[in-house]
């Protein structure tokens, strides 16, 4: 059995990274419901992708302050750091992907999760 992080209100948490997406141009943010799938990996998934390495450092950057400013949490794990094609940060609860859009293309991980409500995450203007 998964130990819940200590988010009281993991959709409080959720919209919180999708903001912090939206404010660096995130591209195609997608929220991956997971708690109805039977997998004990995590309750959601976000994800969205970045035209550059620098632009991918950022935004998960900017999901860190803004977690542990607005929702007091702080991620379990990083990892991605090395290369910034991929960053995967661990809430937990809710596990965000923060792509390069080409390792977003490779990898697919929305079709791996098929089964999942995707809610599309309009972005901002």
């Amino acid at each position: 059995m998964r130990i819940r992080h200590q988010s009281d209100n993991v959709e409080a948490l959720v919209s919180t990274i999708v903001d912090a997406m939206n404010s660096l141009k995130g591209k195609e943010i997608v929220t991956l419901d997971l708690r109805e799938t039977g997998t004990s990996v995590t309750d959601y998934f976000v994800i969205c992708h970045a035209n550059s390495k620098t632009q991918v450092d950022a935004i998960a950057d900017k999901i860190i302050d803004e977690a542990r400013s607005q929702q007091g949490v702080k991620p379990y794990h990083v990892e991605g750091r090395d290369n910034t094609e991929w960053i995967l940060i661990d809430f937990v609860d809710v596990v965000v992907h923060v792509f390069l859009q080409s390792a977003r293309k490779f990898y697919q991980l929305e079709e791996l999760w098929a089964d999942a409500e995707r809610i599309v995450n309009q972005e901002e203007d």
